[in-house]
């Protein structure tokens, strides 16, 4: 029942925002309880990671402000990326195409290419993290495939450190197939689902200064 109570507040909480912008509605889920909603959602995922990083309040408005800016650098540095804002965070997905053949974990030289090109900005914003999700489509055993999203993650991760970013602020994490983001019922969407994503969330001394208004 607290579930669905939850839930419940933050689908109303969601439509009621349908028409403001990622930084209002950053302040506003956080301040009726970053926690709250974080726990409502499916644990790991990029949305549920950047909902429960969420701090709310003056200083999740201050974040997100700074977020809307390193959203919009990044868009431009990978125009061919997804790049979208979600509460005082962004979700990075690059362009399926270019990534992962089916059963490898090698990156394409396309998608170097792509994370060369992001590299500079996540190095300008040093006060963030930066989560690395990896996944597959439904081809192959599920044992097989949790392994293989777990070398994409890494395989990432590593090309990120090797050309400059601080590996402390890297995390990895693996799904396998049980987190399609489309249904794997057509080889279009099973190239769709054998990706990275990425979540950029505001590390512990973005969020103190966020806090004392240094930001």
């Amino acid at each position: 029942m607290k579930k669905l109570t939850i839930y419940a507040i933050i689908v109303l909480l969601m439509a009621s925002c349908a028409n403001w912008n990622s930084q209002q509605k950053g302040t506003a889920i956080g301040a009726a309880g970053g926690a709250a909603v974080g726990a409502a959602v499916s644990k790991g995922s990029i949305w549920g990671v950047l909902a429960g990083a969420a701090i709310g309040g003056t200083a999740g408005n201050l974040i997100g402000k700074k977020m809307d800016q390193q959203a919009k650098e990044l868009q431009q540095a990978i125009p061919t990326a997804e790049v979208k804002r979600v509460n005082e965070g962004i979700n990075v997905t690059f362009d399926a195409s270019l990534v992962f053949n089916i059963n490898s974990s090698n990156l394409s030289d396309s998608y170097k290419e792509d994370l060369l090109n992001a590299i500079p900005v996540f190095q300008k914003y040093p006060d963030t993290n930066i989560l690395i999700e990896g996944h597959t489509d439904d081809t192959g055993s599920d044992e097989f495939n949790m392994q293989l999203s777990e070398k994409r993650a890494k395989a990432v991760s590593a090309f990120l450190a090797q050309n400059g970013v601080d590996r402390s602020r890297l995390v990895e994490k693996w799904y396998g197939e049980t987190q399609p983001k489309y249904p794997n019922d057509s080889e279009e969407n099973r190239i769709k689902n054998r990706r990275v994503e990425m979540a950029i969330f505001a590390n512990e001394d973005m969020k103190e200064d966020a806090k004392t208004g240094d930001l």
